[in-house]
């Protein structure tokens, strides 16, 4: 079993049947041969209840509460390299590393798990770990 992040765009096409990627990730999370046991934060769940509806939502946060994925929280100072890291990415508008971004940034530094289940493919392609390591994009 591979472990992978997943960031709040594939959340939202998990439980979001006209979202255009969704077929593709509930066909990489059916498939057993590829099988992932997934981690994320609490940013990523956030924001993808925001943006789904009111069912897709609960659905989301039941899948979430039975185990669909593993949820890790961080603390309080862990916020101080986020905000660091989400400064070195400001380079200009609309390419700045957010906050959810940047909790799985953090995540993979803690974990390191690299593996991304993300529609954010221009942003975790020019992410790189401390240690220069690359994300590996599913």
């Amino acid at each position: 079993m591979r472990i992978a992040l997943i960031d709040a765009g594939p959340l939202i096409a998990l439980f979001d049947t006209t979202e255009p990627a969704h077929r593709h990730y509930e066909g990489l999370l059916a498939d057993s041969a590829s099988a992932y046991r997934l981690y994320t934060t609490w940013p990523c769940v956030v924001e993808a209840s925001h943006l789904l509806d009111s069912v897709a939502r609960l659905e989301m946060l039941k899948w979430v509460a039975l185990g669909g994925v593993q949820v890790f929280p961080f603390q309080a100072d862990d916020l101080l390299p986020m905000t660091q890291w989400m400064q070195g990415y400001t380079e200009a508008p609309r390419s700045e590393m957010d906050f959810a971004d940047a909790s799985l940034y953090w995540l993979a530094h803690e974990t390191g798990v690299t593996a991304v289940l993300t529609l954010d493919i221009k942003d975790f392609s020019r992410y790189r770990l401390p240690d220069g390591q690359a994300f590996e994009i599913v």
